[in-house]
């Protein structure tokens, strides 16, 4: 390029600003998560959950009602939420300040994927914490039946929009004059 040289747009994934949450907007989070089992014994040994419903086979394979091991709820819920991150909060989030009305009203079982989606219940600017305000969501998961296998309200801490990072530019490492991606036509962009 001869002279002034093009500014290429860049785009960074992040979660929303306060002023982003809309009350009574849903969000579907795709993709979905199968929840095998290593994920499960995984999970539930680290988490120091010796209960057999999760781990012996056999033993869970006697019980009723189900006959067999079934996902950790723990599990479940972390998924959930964890679901909704890389849409809502990721990089915008200052802290969980709770969770309420947790409900499981189906089993997910070795090998389910269950898919969430989040109601933007309410939002309100805080009063005792300048530049950051309070929503409320409330978390759904289903199985691949479309069956709800877990509920959650979340209330979060989240950062209202700083006027100069719009981009979140101030909040991503500085990669200096070698970006992976360059404008089209720049010459250095092309492999040699």
């Amino acid at each position: 390029m001869t002279g002034q040289q093009r500014q290429q747009k860049r785009v960074v994934q992040r979660g929303l600003w306060f002023e982003e949450f809309e009350i009574g907007v849903v969000y579907e989070h795709r993709p979905g998560r199968t929840l095998t089992e290593a994920d499960n014994v995984l999970f539930t040994t680290l988490t120091m959950n010796t209960q057999p419903l999760h781990l012996d086979a056999y033993a869970s394979g006697q019980q009723p009602p189900f006959h067999e091991r079934l996902v950790n709820s723990m599990l479940t819920l972390s998924t959930l939420v964890g679901l909704s991150v890389a849409q809502l909060t990721q990089g915008t989030i200052v802290a969980n300040l709770g969770f309420t009305d947790i409900s499981f009203p189906a089993p997910v079982r070795i090998g389910d994927t269950i898919y969430a989606e989040t109601l933007v219940l309410d939002k309100r600017v805080s009063a005792s914490r300048p530049g950051e305000g309070v929503v409320t969501l409330e978390h759904s998961a289903r199985n691949q039946n479309g069956v709800v296998v877990a509920k959650a309200t979340r209330t979060t801490l989240v950062r209202l929009q700083p006027a100069a990072a719009s981009t979140m530019d101030s909040f991503i490492p500085d990669v200096g004059e070698n970006p992976i991606h360059r404008a089209p036509g720049d010459q250095a962009a092309r492999d040699e």
